[in-house]
């Protein structure tokens, strides 16, 4: 049985065009008018989706065909259709960067594409690039362009002169600092960091809406597939998870696939002093550790129930962020060194550069694994791996993986829909 509902696909010639913040501006406009609207974000990311939730006021799913799998991203659209007014997908990197790229998904579920671009370096070269994305792939259907950063309606004048007559135009967004998303080494600034969201968000709706393009796109057919889910249960099984600014990402999917497993999360929030909680398994996130070393070496009652927790042999996984805070010692890019948990020999220093990119794929005593890696961080570990992630496109980027008794510990950040049996594992008593 199909659905229907009316969807768009954003996406832009490259990264840092304004893809988010168009995204945000539909999600908020839309919603503002009393319509429900969910959003997808296609690839990895964390951050864009605490903007776009925001914006939207609906949960955001990560929508990608590598680490899900092309079922995993059916079953969430079909599953969205089913009660929503508007489907947005915003897309990773360029159109067609990647294996499978942003355009591989929006064929495939048959979604046209809005490009972002960004204006404000060109004038009629606007068309040519315009026309450059809606022809390079004939199966790709281009529903129209909107030019970022505009710094006239002169200028934003020219820019839609420019464009052949079989593309449409959906406006301009000009350039402003109040329509800008903060951002810093890892992407945006999560949106509970930032005071005036709410305020930057309704700016960008008002601006959206005065392009006179409020009507909703034409419904796009999605097909019925049930999500993934684990044989494996967890029924009773009481899961610590930290959540706060330190600890920040978590795949909406991953906290969904535990509890549907049968396991009662308990957050909890180091940064604020929280306790862990009675418990049977532990979860450290990635996040920003590196940001409140401090607060985070103040914890010496934390520290000491961890290791009580892990030398009694019970589980718990700690992912980039959460493996930086498992080691011995960590320091930021000044220098400023605190001490962490202590669960892991070792010690990590913060660069000034990247130091692993790509998607990770490991193969655990739990089963398979797939993920992806994205940090600033150096470590120095004194324990054997147990194993080593790839990168499936030929990647640089390799994460080895720790174990020590029940605990797991990587720069890997998992996602769990891509083999539940092996996720559901790792936090079993």
């Amino acid at each position: 049985m199909s659905r229907h509902c009316p969807a768009l696909f954003v996406s832009a010639p490259a990264s840092g065009q304004g893809k988010t913040s168009v995204t945000a501006a539909l999600a908020r406009a839309h919603a503002r008018q009393g319509k429900r609207v969910r959003v997808f974000k296609t690839g990895p990311d964390f951050l864009d989706p605490t903007i776009l939730a925001r914006a939207s006021g609906e949960p955001v799913y990560q929508l990608d065909p590598w680490m899900g799998g092309d079922d995993d991203v059916r079953a969430r659209l079909y599953e969205a259709a089913g009660d929503a007014d508007l489907i947005l997908v915003e897309g990773v990197m360029g159109l067609f960067d990647g294996s499978p790229s942003s355009a591989d998904l929006a064929i495939a579920f048959g979604l046209p594409v809005l490009a972002v671009i960004d204006g404000s370096a060109m004038a009629q070269t606007f068309g040519a690039l315009a026309h450059g994305l809606a022809t390079y792939r004939p199966s790709l259907r281009l529903s129209g362009v909107l030019a970022n950063r505009v710094g006239s309606p002169y200028h934003a004048g020219l820019l839609r002169d420019s464009l052949p007559a079989d593309i449409d135009w959906y406006g301009a967004l000009p350039r402003d600092a109040a329509l800008t998303l903060p951002e810093r080494h890892l992407g945006l600034v999560a949106a509970a960091e930032l005071d005036d969201l709410d305020a930057r968000l309704d700016a960008l709706a008002d601006v959206w809406e005065a392009q006179d393009r409020v009507a909703l796109p034409p419904p796009v057919t999605f097909d019925d597939v049930a999500l993934p889910a684990s044989r494996v249960r967890l029924d009773g099984v009481r899961i610590a998870v930290a959540q706060d600014a330190a600890f920040a990402f978590l795949y909406p999917a991953n906290i969904d696939l535990l509890r549907e497993a049968g396991a009662e999360l308990l957050f909890f929030s180091p940064l604020a002093g929280d306790p862990l909680p009675a418990c049977d398994a532990v979860w450290l996130p990635g996040g920003y550790p590196e940001l409140h070393i401090d607060t985070l070496a103040a914890r010496d009652d934390l520290r000491r129930d961890l290791r009580a927790h892990v030398d009694a042999g019970r589980p718990l996984l700690a992912e980039c962020g959460g493996l930086l805070y498992a080691l011995d010692r960590l320091a930021d890019r000044e220098g400023h060194t605190g001490t962490m948990a202590g669960l892991l020999e070792g010690h990590a220093t913060m660069q000034p550069r990247l130091a692993a990119l790509g998607m990770q794929e490991a193969a655990l005593p739990e089963g398979v694994l797939r993920g992806h890696s994205f940090h600033y961080a150096q470590a120095s570990i004194g324990s054997d791996a147990l194993a080593t992630a790839h990168n499936p496109h030929g990647g640089p980027t390799a994460e080895r993986i720790y174990r020590r008794g029940r605990m797991t510990a990587s720069f890997v950040h998992f996602c769990f829909p891509s083999q539940p049996d092996a996720a559901v594992r790792l936090f079993l008593p």
